[in-house]
């Protein structure tokens, strides 16, 4: 997978991520908007982070083995945030 392709799909995930937690806001009773602001602020967080490390690799370190454990690690921060939306009150 190329770069480009590996930032598009960062940048459209987080989009889908950052509406989907206004959507939760509006749609669930009374959220702390403190929560709110600070799930928003990781998300937009979690794309500046992973789109500089996709365009600056770390040296020494294979690339294959690089993007794939970046690869893992987006998705492990991907799933914490999606449960901490559903958890939102």
């Amino acid at each position: 997978m190329k770069r480009r392709e590996l930032k598009l799909i960062v940048n459209y995930v987080c989009d889908e991520l950052f509406a989907e937690c206004i959507a939760a806001s509006m749609y669930i009773g009374n959220p702390d908007p403190n929560n709110v602001e600070s799930l928003l602020v990781s998300i937009v967080d979690l794309r500046t982070d992973y789109i500089s490390r996709i365009s600056h690799p770390e040296p020494g370190m294979p690339a294959k083995q690089y993007f794939q454990d970046l690869k893992n690690s987006f998705n492990e921060h991907v799933s914490e945030i999606i449960d901490n939306i559903s958890n939102m009150n």
